[in-house]
């Protein structure tokens, strides 16, 4: 708990269609990497926390998967989870991509703020800096919606700290909720998931992604040897998606592995031994015990 009457904390959901930048924002605002991240669409299924401490505040970030038009039970349940985390925000950060705003799924999400918004209007490094002012201009239609519009890009970090300070304007004073040095609340199980299911998205193809779900097995520190083993199951829908993961000889599984030790190798600060396996569980994501089982929805 902080006593200093000035210090101020809050929650701030971020929320936006798929594959705007949302978990890229994140892992750049905290500092560290906690979400997955791929050029892929819908990579974040969970609401994701991340921690950023500020001598005159904490920021409570909630990553978000994106806001669609939801097809399938996982699907389902990855928006309702999206819509939930407006519940618990002071701020809402609603992400648009610079070159695709205010498409019909922006417009229903907008509709749905009620709480102090800041409408954040990313990938800016992807076109001219005059065509911002286009886009800003454009954003005039929903003025009264947001209290403030930032231009950004989340892969560059140009913006972020104007969006920083730009939050902490608008949350309210309160207590210091983590200490100092935490970053997230997600077990070290949750985050080496989703770095192995992160490089499934982005070495694999199609459908193969999103009809994958990653278990952890086993997590065990072995202090002497200052190693941790960590055993995953890879689950798949079909047996011919088993066969393209594994790859030939092997392959395909090694490198997923390997890009995956790598980053939570980073994150843990500590040698990983790594076992991947991958089995079938036809239509999994369409059967909710498995969906629950696997970590998805509420």
């Amino acid at each position: 708990m902080n006593d200093n009457n000035s210090f101020k904390s809050g929650f701030i959901t971020v929320i936006g269609r798929p594959n705007v930048g949302k978990s890229t924002l994140i892992n750049a605002l905290v500092g560290e990497k906690i979400a997955a991240v791929s050029d892929k669409p819908n990579t974040t299924r969970n609401r994701i926390l991340g921690i950023r401490t500020l001598p005159d505040a904490q920021l409570v970030f909630l990553d978000t998967p994106g806001i669609h038009k939801a097809r399938g039970k996982l699907g389902k349940a990855m928006v309702q989870t999206a819509m939930g985390a407006l519940q618990e925000a002071n701020v809402i950060l609603m992400m648009v991509e610079v070159k695709e705003p205010f498409g019909r799924g922006d417009a229903a999400i907008i509709k749905n703020l009620s709480k102090p918004a800041i409408l954040v209007i990313n990938k800016i490094d992807t076109i001219k800096k005059n065509e911002v002012l286009h886009i800003l201009e454009a954003s005039k239609e929903y003025e009264e919606k947001f209290s403030d519009i930032i231009p950004i890009s989340a892969m560059t970090s140009d913006g972020t700290e104007q969006l920083l300070e730009t939050i902490v304007k608008y949350l309210p004073q309160g207590p210091k909720y983590f200490p100092d040095d935490m970053f997230t609340d997600q077990p070290e199980r949750f985050i080496a998931a989703e770095f192995i299911r992160e490089k499934i998205f982005t070495l694999t193809q199609k459908e193969i992604p999103y009809q994958t779900a990653v278990l952890i097995e086993e997590f065990q520190e072995e202090p002497e040897r200052n190693i941790i083993n960590i055993s995953a199951v890879i689950f798949v829908e079909r047996i011919n998606h088993k066969g393209i993961l594994i790859g030939k000889k092997g392959a395909m599984l090694k490198e997923i592995g390997t890009l995956a030790r790598a980053d939570i190798e980073k994150i843990l600060g500590t040698k990983v031994y790594l076992e991947l396996w991958v089995k079938v569980k036809e239509k999994w994501s369409e059967r909710d015990n498995l969906i629950n089982e696997f970590g998805y929805g509420d």
